[in-house]
């Protein structure tokens, strides 16, 4: 389902440039049905209080989602745009890396769903969240 013959540096160096990149996400797997990636809990992805922004675990969400739907589909031929995000906090995180792993739950012409998990390095859950995803002809 997920094209998987796509190199790990060619999908990151679709970062450049953005959100994903200022924030230091980075995948680090593609399989048949999930995408892993990355994200620095530091400076950049702190809130006031020093933990980890929730707006920062929904933008790994939306990215991981994002990213893994436009592995399915063509993007010659289809946009990806995100429709719906919602996110549980579970446990806060100062510092290190955190790791998100989306995996698809309906790969639909028209809509994809994925779940969505961030994990510490410790294994632990911090944050769990589904988005869907529009797949947009370009006519």
């Amino acid at each position: 389902m997920i094209n998987k013959n796509i190199p790990l540096d060619i999908v990151n160096q679709l970062s450049k440039n953005t959100m994903l990149e200022h924030l230091g996400i980075v995948v680090t797997e593609l399989g048949e049905d999930f995408i892993i990636a990355t994200m620095p809990v530091d400076h950049r992805t702190h809130q006031p209080m020093g933990l980890l922004h929730g707006g920062a675990s929904a933008v790994l969400i939306e990215s991981l989602g994002s990213i893994g739907s436009s592995l399915i589909v063509d993007i010659k031929t289809h946009s990806i745009v995100g429709i719906e995000i919602n996110a549980n906090h579970i446990r806060g995180v100062k510092q290190g890396v955190v790791t998100g792993k989306a995996k698809i739950v309906h790969a639909g012409k028209k809509t994809h769903v994925w779940q969505v998990d961030i994990l510490n390095e410790e294994n632990k859950m911090v944050c769990t969240g589904r988005l869907t995803v529009m797949v947009n002809p370009l006519n």
